[in-house]
């Protein structure tokens, strides 16, 4: 196995009807803002449980907009998980906010029993992520946020239909944000993203906001952006959606070979918390010696992926933060511990099997 990753095999799968699809929309004359957006948005809406739809070019545009659309910006603070992805911080900064970091609980999303210590006069909202494919605690965060009068924005990127006591990802919140990076369980073939609200007027604004600010062409209601869902990439992604429960069903069945085939006294397996749904966008495992697990796997011809290896509040980008090391000591551990193995659709028995070995021998 040379490869963490294999997208052409589910690719290979419905390959006719992306093909398909691709020709449908060659063959339309029609790119941008078309009949295969307006779908895809509401299927996906539908898929979900949201009222609303808006297709944006990425994930980060979803949450930059998302900061953006409700107000919040410079003197304003945003609560987020210490262990994240960038891109989840990258959304309030590029605002002009200041993110204020909470450490993760033991299923790697954010505590919410730290949260409210967190909160001071000028948190405007709490950003969520259901990291590695599981919703977080939403009932306790929503708890909070209400208690508190602050909004609340999910970083869906990895938890396509995760949910949390049956409410899927996305739809507990203000805003919902969604990536659809090829590598996502609902992957496009491009970059590509959206974002879903249960709010009318919100969901006009996110459309205004994609396409420069306007409603009505050359007439800018906003100082907007760029970032429209293209009619290529949305009409693929009506097919992936179609077979998003079969997929993520088949990385349920994987997952659950790697929980009862590693045994070994030094991998910490993943843990789901009750009530919520897990995805498996990854499959992350820890070890005190990730890194020589790392090379051990490596030499043996398993490539892995660490997720994530520096944590924002350490990167060189967020100095003028002021924070140092020791200041977030359970995302730091997780930073140089976690370690995610190879795992895809379409991945065989031999292949899982043999991961499964060599992680026993370590």
């Amino acid at each position: 196995m040379k490869v963490y990753d294999r997208l052409d095999r589910q690719y290979e799968k419905f390959a006719k009807e992306y093909q398909a699809a691709a020709l449908r929309v060659l063959d339309s004359g029609w790119y941008i803002l078309g009949k295969e957006g307006e779908q895809f948005e509401k299927e996906f809406a539908s898929c979900v449980g949201g009222a609303y739809c808006v297709g944006l070019n990425s994930g980060l545009d979803a949450l930059i907009l998302a900061v953006r659309a409700l107000g919040i910006g410079a003197g304003d603070e945003v609560i987020v998980p210490a262990n994240t992805y960038i891109a989840t911080v990258l959304g309030i900064t590029a605002n002009g906010a200041t993110p204020v970091f909470v450490e993760p609980d033991e299923y790697y999303n954010i505590d919410a029993d730290r949260i409210e210590a967190a909160i001071t006069p000028k948190t405007r909202a709490i950003m969520v992520v259901h990291l590695y494919g599981q919703a977080a605690n939403m009932s306790a965060i929503k708890a909070i946020a209400d208690r508190h009068k602050l909004y609340v924005i999910e970083d869906c990127a990895q938890s396509h239909t995760a949910d949390f006591c049956g409410k899927v990802s996305g739809t507990w919140g203000d805003v919902g944000c969604f990536s659809f990076y090829p590598t996502k369980n609902l992957g496009a073939f491009g970059d590509a993203g959206a974002v879903v609200v249960n709010d009318e007027a919100l969901a006009e604004k996110f459309r205004a906001l994609r396409n420069y600010g306007s409603r009505v062409k050359y007439y800018n209601e906003y100082a907007g952006v760029n970032s429209r869902l293209d009619e290529m990439q949305a009409a693929l992604l009506r097919v992936k959606l179609s077979h998003l429960a079969e997929l993520i069903d088949e990385r349920r069945t994987l997952k659950e070979k790697y929980l009862q085939g590693i045994k070994n006294s030094a991998i910490i397996l993943p843990k789901v918390r009750e009530g919520a749904g897990h995805v498996w966008h990854l499959f992350v495992v820890r070890c005190e010696r990730r890194n020589e697990l790392h090379d051990f796997l490596e030499q043996r011809g398993i490539h892995t992926q660490i997720h994530y290896p520096v944590p924002p509040h350490l990167q060189k980008c967020y100095e003028y933060l002021g924070h140092k090391k020791g200041d977030f000591p359970i995302a730091e551990k997780f930073a140089n511990e976690v370690l995610s193995l190879p795992f895809y659709n379409g991945m065989t028995d031999d292949e899982i099997n043999f991961v499964i070995n060599v992680v026993n021998e370590f």
